[in-house]
């Protein structure tokens, strides 16, 4: 039977595996949907994701596609693998899709989440789903800084050490802050203060956004004046930068393709 390209969306907690790509004696989300896979149709397939998920990262809308000549339909595809998949990954959705489309190359931006809690006392329901630093944190100030990062920029200062992209740059094309002093947790409102940083870019390099938003946390504390991180940006020198904030903090939420 010839081919056929299937496309899957999935979420995932990224708390109990060691990121998206498959590496030796751990854990990873890419490892567990091909052997899902194999156990569904005997065949050895390779997975391609749209993002490469850190550990700990977590993903609302991750998109994946592989190829089979199984004759088995994409809704077979989408029972079968959430009967296989550890709860902690769960598919939303499975089609066809054609041979040309790529989950990664074919998107026109993606957009990411951090959740950063900022409350006197850090809350425990929140310890793997959220980044959180102590102290007041001026918004404001933040949200100057911000507008130094939007548009087609050299990210260079905020790639992760050894990240071997090709080009460094970017389109950030949204870069936002909202406040608040609850969220949701079980149906139940947890109270406190909660900061949700909003990222849309054609593309992101390794880190990018956890060096973002450690260098928006040093502003917010004081210690960077928002003009510096214009300058930190012209630099283009990661050791001018913050601190990368920890992974459990983000979230992938979307990603958005050409029609």
């Amino acid at each position: 039977m010839a081919e056929r390209k299937i496309r899957l969306t999935l979420c995932y907690d990224g708390s109990y595996a060691s990121g998206w790509q498959i590496q030796p004696d751990v854990i990873t989300f890419q490892g567990l949907l091909e052997e899902a896979l194999f156990r569904i149709t005997s065949e050895r397939l390779r997975v391609t994701g749209a993002s490469r998920t850190d550990r700990g990262v977590h993903a609302l809308e991750q998109v994946a596609t592989f190829k089979t000549s199984s004759h088995h339909p994409p809704e077979v595809f989408h029972r079968a693998l959430n009967g296989i998949l550890p709860p902690f990954i769960r598919v939303l959705s499975a089609c066809y899709c054609e041979d040309e489309f790529h989950p990664r190359f074919s998107a026109s931006s993606k957009e990411y989440v951090y959740l950063l809690e900022n409350s006197s006392v850090r809350t425990p329901f929140l310890l793997r789903y959220a980044g959180y630093v102590k102290g007041g944190l001026d918004v404001d100030a933040m949200r100057k800084a911000c507008k130094y990062l939007i548009g087609k920029r050299d990210f260079k200062a905020f790639q992760a050490s050894g990240c071997s992209a090709k080009t460094t740059i970017r389109e950030l094309k949204r870069l936002g802050i909202r406040e608040c002093d609850e969220i949701e947790f079980l149906s139940m409102p947890l109270k406190g203060r909660f900061l949700v940083f909003y990222f849309e870019a054609d593309a992101f390099l390794r880190y990018m956004v956890r060096n973002i938003v450690g260098t928006l946390i040093e502003v917010g504390l004081g210690r960077y004046s928002p003009e510096r991180v214009g300058q930190i940006l012209q630099s283009r020198d990661r050791r001018q930068a913050g601190p990368t904030a920890p992974a459990e903090g983000l979230y992938l939420f979307r990603i958005h393709y050409r029609v």
